[in-house]
């Protein structure tokens, strides 16, 4: 690993199976090859290490914030993902419809249909519909 120190890639790696479950991760570097390797060290040390990793927000309100710019920009693929994220955070089936109201405020009624229709499907999935 070398590029990253250790303690942030660990604690990264903590928070992302929290987040998204081991499973998830473990998938995640065991389909990794010699191109993206080292995009999932960093991903791991930057975005779950460093920007997940301190305690000024917690986990529950990045998921929300997570939701929201996720949806803004339309990455639906990594919205549903962090969409079941969100519910392993804490976050309620309200807050997710209440982060969607915010996608179409801000973003368009078309986004945040989209981002109604991935709720749909992992809150159906998690049982909670």
């Amino acid at each position: 690993m070398g590029t990253f120190d250790e303690d942030l890639f660990e604690k990264g790696m903590a928070r992302r199976k929290a987040t998204l479950g081991e499973e998830y991760v473990a998938k995640s570097f065991e389909s990794a090859d010699d191109l993206t390797q080292g995009f999932q060290e960093a991903m791991t040390a930057w975005a779950w290490g460093f920007g997940w990793g301190d305690d000024a927000i917690d986990a529950k309100t990045r998921s929300l914030m997570n939701l929201s710019m996720l949806g803004a920009l339309g990455k639906m693929h990594e919205w549903e993902i962090h969409c079941r994220g969100a519910i392993r955070n804490g976050v309620t089936r309200d807050q997710i419809r209440a982060a969607v109201h915010v996608v179409a405020i801000y973003c368009g009624v078309p986004q945040a249909h989209e981002c109604f229709r991935v709720a749909r499907k992992v809150l159906d999935e998690e049982g909670m519909l």
